[in-house]
Parts: structure tokens; sequence; C-alpha cells
């Protein structure tokens, strides 16, 4: 079972090496891709795994649970691991035709596998001190991809991103250090049954607000956000959408392990904060995107308010809400990293990303329109599609519990989304380059390099829509996992005995 478990983080690990031993050579990129097409064959393999033995976990170095390194699989972390692996395969794939030689020298291969490694890590991560190693691992990996050739934009987003980050950091170890204090172990599973025996309950919560901040900065939560829509828009599209796909997905991951499993003690407080959150991230992050121009930024603040989406799913505390919240992030990080790898070929199309200034892209290469439209409508909610769906769980779980109100902004957002999502069809898509420009495809490097990536998330997220039936039953028995955490909790405490 532990090679189940451990693929996963070997394969990017050690293509991470062979990619940066073969930087200079134009094999590098090769290596990438096939570790990545590895990497998924091995998630897909621990997703089996899971379906069919239920929650697996595995003590490595034979240190017992809760005292050694424990890596754990339920359906949430197995899913999470399988959509890492298919954003990283087509992000890998993208890579070929928007990465230059010069970035490839400076090790891009090398950083990109790393950064997969460790978001890999954190999602198979049984315990909270190896969640930290994980963060900084991807903390990492993602400053050398920001700064990786950097001019002044990226070297300033880069130093906003670390320095949140860092203050992230600081709460998490603290939390980290009071926990322990009180507990005694750090493990999930053993914090699961020790919370319970904690003598001071309202310390226990000052400590769950110290975990919320630290992973709020991680999700971009409101007023955490910051760091996002300044560091974004800087770097390559492959990074761009290997950060818009993942990173925050990592925080929000880890508010729903540790608000349903840990820190579940006081939720008559804790879930109304998540609730505030959530609401004003949803709000504040859509009116950032309404008054953007440029591409990315919109993107990127729209990033923000749909991770408000998947707090509220996780406030709401409700069986049909964590559905919600669950099917929400696996729909988001194929949308939003298909988004941004649309992105990068309309600048190369058309010369920029300010979306009044460049035009003409339906009329001239209108596969690229309608590939366009799939994951915009999607993002936006118009049915069939994920995103419709995703909102619809989302929305119908503030009704059955009368949030009329949540329910309300939920709804309003959405109707923002496709406002802005509008506003970039109408400017780049719709109208003419303001320069009489034709962009046309067949005058794109490397086409089908990126346009494999695009077509493909784009078939998941039709897939997705038109069939949600299966994928709804998925986040039903995850949410069950989520909200009953014995299993958890017997497949790793189970290895001890």
């Amino acid at each position: 079972m532990s090679w189940y478990l451990s693929l996963p983080l070997i394969i990017p690990f050690v293509t991470a090496v062979i990619a940066y031993l073969l930087r200079h050579a134009p094999s590098g990129k090769w290596v990438s891709v096939a570790g990545s097409g590895a990497g998924l064959i091995a998630s897909i393999s621990l997703m089996a795994v899971v379906l069919d033995e239920g929650v697996v976990a595995a003590q490595m170095g034979g240190w017992a649970a809760p005292f050694g390194i424990t890596l754990v699989a339920d359906l949430l972390s197995a899913v999470m691991v399988l959509i890492t692996a298919i954003t990283g395969l087509a992000v890998a794939i993208y890579a070929m035709g928007d990465i230059t030689e010069q970035q490839e020298r400076l090790g891009y291969h090398g950083l990109f596998q790393v950064l997969l490694a460790g978001v890999t890590g954190a999602f198979l991560t049984g315990d909270l001190f190896n969640l930290y190693v994980w963060f900084e691992v991807m903390l990492i990996a993602s400053f050398g991809l920001l700064v990786l050739m950097g001019g002044r934009e990226q070297i300033d987003g880069g130093v906003k991103y670390v320095a949140l980050n860092l203050i992230s950091t600081i709460f998490f170890l603290m939390g980290i250090g009071l926990l322990y204090g009180m507990t005694g172990t750090l493990n999930f599973a053993d914090l699961a049954l020790k919370v319970e025996e904690v003598e001071n309950q309202g310390l226990l919560t000052v400590v769950a607000m110290m975990f919320m901040v630290a992973f709020g900065v991680k999700a971009a939560v409101f007023p955490l956000f910051f760091w996002l829509p300044a560091a974004y828009h800087t770097p390559s599209f492959s990074v761009s959408a290997i950060f818009a796909g993942l990173l925050t997905k990592v925080g929000v991951y880890a508010l729903i392990r540790c608000f349903t499993l840990v820190f579940d003690h006081d939720i008559g407080f804790t879930h109304t904060v998540l609730l505030w959150v959530a609401c004003l991230t949803m709000v504040v992050g859509v009116l950032g995107a309404a008054a953007q121009s440029d591409f990315r930024k919109i993107l990127s603040f729209h990033i923000i308010s749909q991770i408000g989406y998947m707090i509220l799913g996780l406030a709401l505390m409700t069986p049909l809400a964590i559905v919600g919240a669950v099917f929400y992030l696996v729909h988001h990080i194929i949308v939003k990293a298909n988004l941004f790898l649309i992105a990068g070929v309309a600048k190369r199309l058309t010369g920029g990303t300010e979306v009044y200034q460049i035009g003409g892209l339906y009329k001239y290469a209108p596969f690229l329109g309608v590939l366009f439209l799939i994951p915009a409508f999607s993002l936006a909610g118009f049915p069939p599609l994920s995103g419709f769906w995703a909102k619809y769980i989302i929305v119908k779980a503030s009704l059955d519990i009368e949030m009329w109100f949540v329910a309300f902004i939920a709804l309003a957002v959405g109707l923002m989304t496709i406002y802005s999502m509008t506003k970039i069809w109408a400017e780049a898509f719709w109208k003419n380059h303001p320069e009489g420009i034709e962009p046309r495809l067949s005058t794109l490097p490397h086409k089908w390099a990126q346009l494999l990536p695009i077509g493909g998330l784009a078939v998941l997220t039709i897939i997705i829509g038109m069939n949600p039936e299966p994928f709804v039953q998925f986040a039903e028995r995850s949410a069950a996992q989520l909200l009953d955490p014995t299993d958890y909790i017997a497949a790793v405490l189970g290895e001890a005995s």
C-alpha cells in the first residue's frame, strides 16, 4: 500500500532531478512531460485503490502513528492528487510552446516538478508538521518560478508573495506549537481524538483561528488575498496556470481538512467567521475583477471570488454544502488553469493582455473562441457546464438552511462573473484588433503543444457538466468521509497496531 501513496511523490522529485540535469538539452522538456504522465498513472492507481478499499494509510520509515510520518489518502485526498496530476500534465505539454530556452536552462522544469511534488505532498500528508514542510517546498519552488528571468514586475510580485506567505508560516508554526502543547500530537487522526480531551476549549478556539489565518493566506481569502493579484499576472503563462489551478486550493484543502477533522468543537463561532470570510471573499473578488482590464488580472481576481464559494461550502457545514465545496474544488482547478492557458495563446496572437488593446480573436481564430467560451461559461455558472452544478449545489445548501442572504450573494456574484467574462469576450474576441492585426492560429509557434491541453481540459469540463451524476456521487461519498472521520482515524491509527 505504501507504494501507491509514495509514488505520486517520488515520481515528480525524480523527474525534477533528471530535468535539471538535462536543462541544457532539448530533451529536458520531454522528461518533464514524461514524468508528469507517469505521475498521472500513479495518481489514477491511487484513486482506484481508494475507491476499492476506502481510506488507505502508510507509515514511512516503520515508525507507527502517531509518532512517525504518515501518508494517508481518503476520497478527497485522492481526487486532489489526481486533479493535480491532470493539471500538471496539461501545463507540462503547454510549456513546450511557452517556456523559452533560457528559462529551461535556468531550471524551469525542475522547479515545476518540485512544485507538483509539494502540492501532492500537502494532499497526502497525515500530520500538521509535514503539512508545514510541504507548504515550504511549495513556497520555495513557486518563488523560484515567479522570479525566473524576472524583471522589476516579477520581483515585486515575488517579494509580496513571499512576504505574506512568511506571515502565514509564522501563524502556522505558532499554532502547531500551541496545539502540540495542548494535545501532545500533530497527527490528524490522533488530533481528532485528543482535542476532545482538551480542558481549555477557549484556547483551542484561539489556536483554530491562528490556523484559519495561516491557511487563509494560502487560500487568498478576504482580507488576506493581496499577494495573489500582485503576483499571478507577472510570470510566464505556464506558471500562472499552475498557480491559478493549484496553489490556493492547497489552502482551501487545509481549511476543509482541519475544520472538519480537528477544529469542530466550536462550530458556532469558527464557522460563522468562515461564513463572513466566504461572503466577503466572493464580493471583493468579483468587484476587483470587474474593475480590471488586463486578461490575467481579471482571471486572478476571479480566483479570489471563486475561492469564496468553496469556503462557503465549508462554513455552512451541512452534508450538501460539503458536497458543493468538494465539487467546486475539482471543477475550478480545471477551469481556471485552462483560462490562463488560453490567455497565453491570446497574447501570442495579439501581442498583449489588455483587453481593450487586443481583438479579432473570434473572427480569425474561432476555434480558440470556442475553447474560451467553454471554461468562461463554466466559471460563470452557465448550464449545463460543470460550474453550473457547483454553484447550484452551494446555493441549494444555503436555501435548505434558510440562509437567504448568503444564497443571494452567491447568485449575485455569479451574475457579476458573467459581466467580467462578457467583457473579455466583447473586447478580446468579438471586436476587431485596434491595430488591424489578424490573429490566426496558423501563425502560432508550437500550435498543437498549446492547443492540445486547452482542448483536453475543455473536454473534461464538458464531461463533468453533461454527466454530473457520478461526480456528484463521488463528492457525496467524500463529504460523508469528512463529516464522519471514523474510517480515516481507523486507517491511520490502525496502522500503528
